[in-house]
């Protein structure tokens, strides 16, 4: 999981702050980007939304940071 620690160094944000902003517990954040737990879609998706980046990035399948297009309400 070398994204999630990745873009959160890059914005120069500590687990503390993530966790503030996201609920997210400091230990599971660290456990997240250490590879010693997987987050879960409900997790996924908040950070996802939390950096504006797609759960793929989050996930290491692609280096590309930016979102896919947000779906349109009808």
């Amino acid at each position: 999981m070398k994204n999630i620690k990745l873009i959160r160094v890059t914005k120069d944000y500590t687990q503390v702050k993530v966790q503030m902003d996201t609920g997210i517990s400091q230990s599971m954040l660290s456990k997240y980007e250490s590879g010693d737990a997987l987050p879960t879609v409900d997790n996924l998706m908040i950070l996802a939304k939390y950096y504006n980046t797609s759960l793929d990035f989050l996930m290491d399948l692609t280096d590309e940071k930016k979102p896919y297009p947000r779906k349109q309400n009808s």
